[in-house]
């Protein structure tokens, strides 16, 4: 087995305290000594800062990049104006998800245009990219730079004692700011479901960068854990549990990220099982799933009807600090998927009384000027 790889803040988290793991082949702090409720919480109501460092920075370049990537993504990358993100998939000739990312568009059509895709995809993304892709568009992995997540609702106001500018920003927007004299590239975005940003830094900059947030004494660091019951109170999927190679964007109930036009006109790899999805209608459907009472539904429980029909299964569950309740997400097949539908879950061979419910569980409070 291969050692884990550690981010340029490994020291950081142990020096704070970090309860490291091992997450996608990296050394990622799961908590720290107030625990993931506390961070959870101080993401919710203040503003917490995550080590995303893991994650792959890919830049694609070359004549007519943006155009021509979108051989591989169905979003209209073409049409990204500079500084504009847009989530989106890595869809293979099935259609199935290779990797969801966040695609940023270049100052023109050359790009480079920046993806952020997902810690244990970033080699297989590439090999799909350079597989995909002519030779003449350079593919770079840019492993000189660092990513950390500002998240919660006082994430401006933390920002702003530094460099107004990203106070400016709406959701998905990208700009640039100068933090304790370090300059970084930054984006109103994240996966909690709250305002926040990500700062994209130079990796010899990143630890003065936090540590500079972290002496505002507004900032909680946060891990894992709190990342994780954050997004799945967001309703946000989790690549390798709701989102993979046999799952299209139809079932994920993620159609909205694929433009009117390419779901029309296609030329993207996968499409033509995508279009075949979308006019005979999803045969399952990702759901939140709430159980009843306080016992947690984990991924890979059995979903099933009264009279014991197996409908499907459970791909994300914990619990939901915020709703003070389990939460979960899978999918059914369809006719099971209407909000409100009563169905049983097996927990390690105990039945736990579940119900459909509509996502998120939490509503979203991204930024939107």
């Amino acid at each position: 087995m291969s050692t884990p790889r550690r981010t340029c803040l490994y020291d950081l988290h142990l020096a704070n305290g970090g309860r490291m793991v091992d997450f996608a082949g990296w050394e990622m702090p799961l908590r720290y000594g107030p625990g993931p409720v506390a961070e959870h919480e101080a993401c919710r109501s203040g503003a917490a800062l995550f080590d995303v460092s893991h994650m792959g920075i890919v830049e694609i370049s070359g004549p007519d990049a943006a155009r021509r990537l979108e051989a591989v993504l169905p979003a209209a990358v073409s049409a990204l104006a500079p500084g504009t993100l847009k989530y989106s998939f890595l869809l293979d000739a099935d259609g199935g998800v290779v990797d969801d990312v966040i695609v940023t568009g270049g100052p023109g059509p050359d790009g480079p245009v920046t993806l952020v895709v997902n810690a244990g995809n970033t080699v297989e993304d590439l090999v799909h990219l350079r597989l995909h892709l002519a030779d003449d568009l350079t593919i770079s992995h840019r492993d000189d730079l660092a990513l950390v997540a500002l998240q919660g609702p006082t994430a401006a106001d933390v920002l702003a004692r530094f460099d107004p500018g990203p106070s400016a920003l709406g959701f998905m927007q990208a700009g640039g700011a100068t933090i304790g004299g370090i300059e970084v590239d930054v984006t109103r975005s994240g996966y909690t479901g709250e305002d926040g940003f990500e700062l994209m830094v130079a990796v010899d900059e990143a630890v003065e960068l936090v540590e500079g947030l972290l002496a505002t004494g507004a900032v909680t660091l946060a891990g894992l854990a709190a990342r994780d019951s954050l997004r799945l109170e967001a309703g946000l999927c989790l690549h390798g549990h709701d989102l993979d190679r046999t799952t299209t964007p139809v079932e994920a109930g993620l159609v909205w990220a694929i433009p009117p036009g390419r779901r029309r006109d296609g030329g993207f790899l996968g499409a033509e099982v995508v279009a075949r999805r979308l006019a005979d209608g999803p045969l399952r459907h990702r759901v939140g799933i709430r159980p009843v009472g306080r016992k947690p539904v984990r991924d890979g429980a059995e979903l099933r009807t009264a009279t014991g029909e197996v409908v499907g299964t459970v791909t994300s569950g914990g619990f939901g600090p915020t709703l003070g309740a389990p939460v979960a997400m899978g999918y059914v097949t369809a006719g099971h998927h209407e909000p409100g539908t009563e169905l049983v879950a097996d927990v390690r061979g105990t039945d736990v009384p579940v119900a459909v419910t509509a996502l998120p569980f939490v509503p979203h409070r991204y930024y939107r000027p």
